[in-house]
C-alpha cells in the first residue's frame, strides 16, 4: 500500500453515516421541561429584619470594645515606637523578627522616602505586629 491508496481510503471514510435509530426522540424525551420558579414563601421583611439585627449587633460590639474599662488606650504611634515583648514564649521569635523588619524598613524609607513599595511593606509589618499582639492577648 502506498500513500495514494491511504488517501483514497481516507476520502471514503468522509461519507456520512446514518444512525441506526432516530436519536432526537430519545434526547427529547429525556429532557424534562424546566420547573417554574418557586415564589418565595418568606416575606420580604425577614431579610430587612436580619440586616437590621446584624447592624445592631455590630454597633453594640463596637461600643462595647471602645468602652471596655480594663484595657488601657494606646495610640498607634506609641505602639509602633515601643519594643514589645510578648508574654507567650512561642510568639517571642516572631515579635523579634517583625521588630527587626520594621527597623530595617524605616532605615530604607529614610533613603527613599517616596517609595510606595516600602510604605506598603511597613504597613503590612505593622498589621502583622498588631495581629501578633492580639494573639498574645488571646493566649492570655
Amino acid at each position: 500500500m502506498n500513500e495514494f491508496e491511504w488517501r483514497r481510503q481516507l476520502r471514503e471514510l468522509r461519507t456520512p453515516v446514518a444512525p441506526r435509530s432516530d436519536l432526537w426522540a430519545r434526547i427529547d424525551s429525556a429532557l424534562e421541561p424546566a420547573a417554574p420558579a418557586r415564589s418565595s414563601s418568606r416575606p420580604g421583611w425577614l431579610l430587612a429584619a436580619s440586616f437590621a439585627g446584624l447592624s445592631l449587633l455590630a454597633v453594640g460590639l463596637s461600643l462595647r470594645q471602645s468602652h471596655s474599662p480594663g484595657q488601657p488606650q494606646v495610640t498607634v504611634a506609641a505602639a509602633a515606637h515601643t519594643t514589645w515583648k510578648p508574654g507567650d514564649p512561642r510568639l517571642a521569635g516572631a515579635a523579634i523578627e517583625l521588630d527587626a523588619a520594621r527597623l530595617e524598613l524605616r532605615q530604607a524609607l529614610e533613603q527613599a522616602p517616596n517609595s510606595p513599595g516600602l510604605q506598603r511593606l511597613l504597613s503590612r509589618t505593622r498589621q502583622q505586629q498588631s495581629r501578633l499582639r492580639q494573639l498574645d492577648q488571646q493566649a492570655g
